[in-house]
């Protein structure tokens, strides 16, 4: 069963209305048709190289090859595939898989094995719950920001706080407001080219003063090579533990699903200057791949606890490892 937004949260008490299981379970089946909507192109590209190698002909050194070949082309990366294809050709050898179907099947298995790490929750029981989003430029960070502010004031019933720190980029800031109104949340911001750090620190004084149960910051973009920057970032960071010292409680990146491998290199950087704690997995439209989140997961050993499929407040929902891994197999 895939995970919805009352799977994903740790909460001290339930949510105000919880619809019952029938409406829960007809959403995320729309989630999942539109997922398998936008890795068509990646499904059936893989599709047909498993039914190539695994059900016609024998299992012999090319077969192992050409699955490589396929999983890497779906951006899963070259260590994660070498990883899966190792451990079904060591079952397949054993005589613990016999069979196209049950190869496959085992396949779909073992990428999601790959894909479930760490801690995917995300724990909202200290009060308040500061979350700090990061990312780099064109990666979908500020309206990722305001769905998640939607779906946990009007999903879940939680006062929200967003502090508007990417003081660089006016049209960040006039989007988040935008959001701010549409969610029912509060926006605090800083004059356009203020010390964004600054912002953050009175966005978390606001929101304790009001009694928020979450208080997200949003950061200016950056690339993963602006050494300064980053350092920027890393202050920001500082400035919010100065004052919360258990905070930030969750540090979510932002991915563009699009980029690929680059994905990666980007994860591990900013992991490395803020302790990235998740992934947010946007536009997964047609013209992504997918892959990624598995080599994120499996090779930084970063849970994805988001993904972004489109434009919709519906189309921002928890990542499952198990869907995931059918959308991009299954027939």
């Amino acid at each position: 069963m895939a995970r919805d937004w009352y799977d994903l949260f740790l909460l001290d008490q339930a949510p105000p209305e919880v619809p019952d299981e029938p409406e829960r379970e007809e959403k995320r089946r729309g989630f999942f048709k539109r997922l398998r909507e936008n890795m068509k192109k990646t499904r059936e590209a893989l599709t047909a190289e498993v039914q190539a190698t695994l059900f016609e002909g024998d299992l012999d050194e090319n077969t192992w090859e050409r699955l490589e070949e396929a999983l890497i082309y779906a951006d899963v990366g070259a260590k994660t595939t070498a990883q899966v294809v190792e451990e079904l050709e060591r079952e397949a050898d054993e005589g613990n898989l016999v069979g196209g179907e049950a190869l496959s099947n085992r396949l779909a298995e073992l990428l999601a094995q790959l894909a479930r790490t760490g801690d995917d929750k995300i724990d909202l029981r200290p009060d308040p719950t500061v979350i700090l989003v990061v990312g780099v430029n064109g990666t979908g960070k500020t309206t990722t920001i305001g769905k998640l502010s939607w779906h946990l004031r009007n999903t879940l019933g939680l006062t929200v706080v967003v502090g508007a720190a990417d003081t660089f980029r006016a049209a960040a800031v006039e989007q988040l407001e935008r959001w701010g109104e549409r969610a029912g949340v509060d926006v605090v911001k800083g004059p356009e080219g203020s010390d964004p750090g600054s912002v953050a620190f009175e966005a978390i004084a606001r929101g304790r003063e009001r009694g928020a149960d979450v208080i997200i910051i949003d950061t200016a973009g950056r690339l993963h090579t602006q050494t300064n920057l980053m350092e920027e970032l890393a202050k920001v960071r500082r400035v919010i533990t100065k004052q919360m010292p258990e905070a930030p409680h969750e540090t979510l990146m932002t991915v563009d699903a699009t980029t690929g491998q680059n994905g990666v290199r980007q994860a591990k950087l900013f992991g490395e200057a803020v302790g990235v704690t998740g992934i947010i997995l946007t536009k997964l439209d047609g013209t992504a791949k997918g892959g990624i989140a598995l080599a994120i997961a499996n090779e930084l050993n970063i849970p994805v606890k988001l993904i972004g499929i489109g434009e919709q407040l519906e189309d921002l929902r928890p990542f499952d490892p198990d869907d995931f891994a059918k959308a991009l197999l299954s027939a």
